[in-house]
């Protein structure tokens, strides 16, 4: 059955790790590039259409930002990377605020790496990807604006996608399509959170 969100709300942002919430629930972190529609997926997850604010300029969020699901779990909203104009001096600043995140927020359950189904491996992408595992980072893939998009060139380019991480990958981590168009792939993707939430509860 899938999960049904009952509510979500914004609890705070921060650039500082060390100020994000203390109360030890569990974290599903979102990234991507600029411009990935990250903020529009994670409204199309919790069915609130204000909820993380869209940027109208690629590169201006550089806080991690967590909203509270039903009182129990966190979506948490990681600035985008691979900004080409922005100021290499901001770059950094988004770099140390993302790697600051990633490597030592001891809550964060899992990290989904969002990546634009209309685009061929992107170089940025692979990166940020091979630098996750060196790191042991656990992470999904979900693939973005779906709807974009006929059948067949979708199925192209997310096998092209997985041609090329089997070249430095042993197994393929889990992966998404998603539209938040049409909140394709919407319920798949609570239900991979939710069986994960199981399995922590199960582990107390």
């Amino acid at each position: 059955m899938t999960l049904i969100v009952k509510n979500a709300k914004f609890i705070a942002s921060n650039t500082n790790v060390g100020k994000c919430p203390a109360d030890g629930k569990p974290e599903y972190a979102f990234i991507g590039r600029s411009n990935v529609g990250k903020s529009s997926l994670i409204n199309a997850l919790t069915l609130q259409k204000g909820l993380a604010k869209t940027s109208s300029t690629p590169g201006k969020t550089v806080c991690i930002n967590h909203f509270l699901v039903n009182d129990s779990w966190y979506i948490v909203d990681l600035p985008g990377y691979g900004y080409a104009k922005c100021s290499k001096e901001g770059r950094e600043k988004i770099r140390k605020v993302i790697e600051g995140y990633i490597l030592q927020r001891e809550e964060m359950t899992l990290l989904f790496v969002l990546i634009d189904c209309r685009h061929t491996p992107q170089k940025v992408d692979m990166e940020f990807m091979e630098w996750l595992g060196e790191n042991g980072i656990p992470f999904a893939i979900i693939f973005t604006k779906a709807d974009k998009l006929g059948k067949e060139k979708l199925a192209g380019n997310i096998k092209n996608y997985k041609k090329e991480l089997l070249k430095s990958w042993e197994e393929l981590p889990p992966i998404y399509v998603t539209s938040s168009e049409d909140n394709r792939g919407r319920e798949e993707l609570l239900d991979y959170i939710s069986e994960i939430n199981k399995s922590l509860d199960n582990n107390i």
